[in-house]
C-alpha cells in the first residue's frame, strides 16, 4: 500500500500542497501566494488560470522536495476557499471572467432586491443560509448578467460553473480533454442553490437567481474517488476527497460527533459544530450547512458563524498602513502597550457576516484619543477577532442548546499567544491548540485517505489527534464584561454606513 497521503488547500491567499503520513504528520508542503484583485471598492477578484498554475507549481515542488513518485500517494484531497464563483468555457477552460471571491460586495444591490419579497430568510429553510453577498448564487447570475454572451452560452450548455474545488478537479483530471465537473455537498451546500434536505440543486433556487442547470456541476459526497490526476507530477493518482475549508478543518480536528465544534483563524474566522444527521435552523443569524458526507454515510450537518476578515485585517495592517513588517510582527507590535487603550476595530470592510448579516456595514475604529498609538492599533485588530468569535460562539450556543465547554482551534494565526489567551479570557473557557495546525489540508487528506481504504475508519483520526497547548481564561469578569459591552458599541457604529448602489 502506498505510504502517504496528499492534500490540496486552495485558500483566499495562496495555494498549499501537504503531504501526509498515516499519523497525520506532514512530511512534505510547497506553499504560494496568487493576487488579490481590487477593480473597485467592494470587488474582490481571483484570476482562476492563476490559481491553476500556483496549483502545479506547489504540487511539483512539494513531491520534488520529498523526491515522491506518484506510485507513493493512496490519493488526493482538494479543500478550497468557499463560495468564490468561476464560469468558465467547457472546450478550452478559460474562465469568461475573474473569479469572484467570497468577500466580494457587488450584488448587493441584486440581493437587496431579491429580499424585497420574504426578507433576508427568503431562502433559509431551503438552502440554511440567509441572503447575503457571501454565496455563489447571486456571483454566477451577476456574470450571466453583465458579461456580453454569458447567458446565451450558459444556456446552451458551453458554459461551466464551479467553486474553486470544481475548477481545481477539472483541470487535474484532463481539463478539456475529459476532466470531471463535479463538486461535493458541503461546497454545494455554500451556493444557495442546494436544498438542504435532498442534497440536489433546487429548481426554485434555480429560478430565483434566474441559473441554468447545464452549467452546474454533479453533486458528490466528500469521501469517493472522483477521477485520476492528469498532471505529471501525481499522474494516476486517485482523487478522492473534496471538502470546503471549513468543513475539511471539522474533520481534520475529529469533530464527528454532534456538540464538537472548531474554530479555524484564517483569512476570516469560522467556528463550526457538528450537529448530526439533522439539519438545525438557526434563529441567530448563523448558518445551517452540511459539515460532510463520507463514504457510504448519511450527512452531517453543522452550525457555522462566518466572519469575513480575521487574519485579512493582520495583512491590511501590512499592507495598506505598513505598521508591520509582516504578519507575524503583529504581535511583538501589540504587546508594546498593556491593554487596547479603549481602542476598537470592527473590520466591517465587505459588511459584517455572522450574527448580522448586514452587507450595509463598514469598517470603523472606535475609541480614539491623543493617548492611542499603533501598539493600541494592532491590540485592537487582534481582539477584533476574539470577540467576532465570541458573538459568534454566544449564538451557536443559543441555537444548539448545547455549552461549549472548550474550543478547538487551528489555522494560521493560532501562533499568536497574544491572541490566544485574549480568546480564552473573553469566552472564560479554555482554548486548545492541536499538534497539527493546518488541520484543513489534513481533512482534505483524511476523506481521500477513508475513500481508498487508506484510513480504516474514523476511529483511525480520532486516534491522531493531540492537544499542543491549552490556554486558561485568566480574565476578571467585571473587566471581560465591560470590554465586551464596548465591542458591541463599536459593532453598532459600523451599521448602515453606504446604502443602495453606493454597495460596491
Amino acid at each position: 500500500m502506498p505510504k502517504y497521503i496528499a492534500a490540496i488547500d486552495q485558500g483566499t491567499s495562496s495555494t498549499r500542497f501537504m503531504v501526509f503520513d498515516r499519523k497525520g504528520a506532514a512530511v512534505a508542503v510547497a506553499q504560494k501566494e496568487h493576487r488579490q484583485i481590487y477593480p473597485k471598492p467592494g470587488w474582490v477578484e481571483h484570476d482562476p488560470l492563476e490559481i491553476v498554475s500556483r496549483t502545479r507549481e506547489v504540487v511539483a515542488e512539494a513531491m520534488e522536495r520529498r523526491g515522491l513518485a506518484p506510485a507513493e500517494l493512496a490519493a488526493i484531497g482538494i479543500t478550497n476557499q468557499r463560495e468564490t464563483t468561476v464560469v468558465w468555457d467547457r472546450k478550452t477552460g478559460e474562465p469568461v471572467y475573474n473569479a469572484l471571491v467570497w468577500q466580494d460586495t457587488r450584488v448587493a444591490e441584486m440581493v437587496a432586491e431579491l429580499a424585497r419579497e420574504g426578507g433576508q430568510d427568503r431562502f433559509r429553510a431551503r438552502t440554511g443560509l440567509p441572503l447575503a453577498t457571501y454565496f455563489s448564487a447571486a456571483k454566477i447570475r451577476w456574470i450571466l448578467d453583465n458579461v456580453a454572451g454569458a447567458r446565451r452560452r450558459a444556456e446552451a450548455g458551453s458554459l461551466a460553473f464551479g467553486n474553486i474545488d470544481t475548477y481545481l478537479a477539472w483541470h487535474l483530471t484532463g481539463g478539456a480533454s475529459g476532466g470531471i465537473h463535479v463538486t461535493d455537498v458541503t461546497n454545494a451546500s455554500r451556493t444557495q442553490l442546494m436544498n438542504l434536505d435532498t442534497l440536489d440543486w433546487d429548481d426554485e433556487m434555480l429560478r430565483a437567481f434566474s441559473i441554468p442547470r447545464a452549467m452546474l456541476p454533479e453533486i458528490r459526497s466528500s469521501s469517493e474517488v472522483y477521477g485520476h490526476a492528469v498532471w505529471d507530477a501525481v499522474k494516476g493518482v486517485p482523487i478522492a476527497g473534496i471538502l470546503g475549508d471549513q468543513q475539511a478543518a471539522l474533520v481534520g480536528q475529529a469533530c464527528f460527533e454532534p456538540g464538537e465544534a472548531k474554530n479555524t483563524y484564517g483569512t476570516g474566522c469560522f467556528l463550526l459544530m457538528n450537529t448530526g444527521r439533522r439539519p438545525v435552523a438557526s434563529t441567530c443569524g448563523l448558518l445551517t450547512t452540511v459539515a460532510y458526507r463520507l463514504s457510504g454515510q448519511p450527512a452531517h450537518y453543522a452550525l457555522e458563524g462566518s466572519v469575513a476578515l480575521a487574519g485579512a485585517l493582520v495583512q491590511w495592517l501590512r499592507d495598506n498602513l505598513g505598521l508591520i513588517a509582516s504578519s507575524d510582527g503583529v504581535e511583538a507590535l501589540a504587546r508594546t502597550v498593556e491593554d487596547n487603550g479603549g481602542v476598537y476595530f470592527v473590520p466591517a470592510f465587505s459588511g459584517l457576516y455572522a450574527p448580522y448579516w448586514k452587507d450595509s456595514a463598514r469598517g470603523v475604529i472606535a475609541g480614539l484619543t491623543r493617548y492611542a498609538n499603533k501598539g493600541h492599533l494592532a491590540r485592537a485588530v487582534l481582539e477584533a477577532t476574539a470577540f467576532q468569535t465570541r458573538e459568534v460562539l454566544d449564538a451557536m450556543e443559543r441555537d444548539s442548546g448545547i455549552h461549549l465547554a472548550t474550543l478547538r482551534a487551528d489555522g494560521g494565526m493560532v501562533a499568536n499567544e497574544l491572541l490566544m489567551q485574549f480568546q480564552a479570557d473573553i469566552l472564560n473557557r479554555p482554548v486548545v491548540r492541536p499538534v497539527m495546525r493546518e488541520t484543513t489540508a489534513l481533512g482534505a487528506a483524511y476523506a481521500a485517505g477513508l475513500a481508498v481504504g487508506y484510513f480504516a475508519d474514523q476511529a483511525d483520526l480520532r486516534a491522531n489527534w493531540e492537544a499542543d497547548r491549552t490556554w486558561q481564561p485568566a480574565m476578571e469578569e467585571a473587566r471581560r464584561a465591560r470590554l465586551y459591552r464596548h465591542w458591541k458599541k463599536a459593532v453598532q457604529r459600523s451599521f448602515d454606513w453606504v446604502d443602495g448602489k453606493e454597495n460596491g
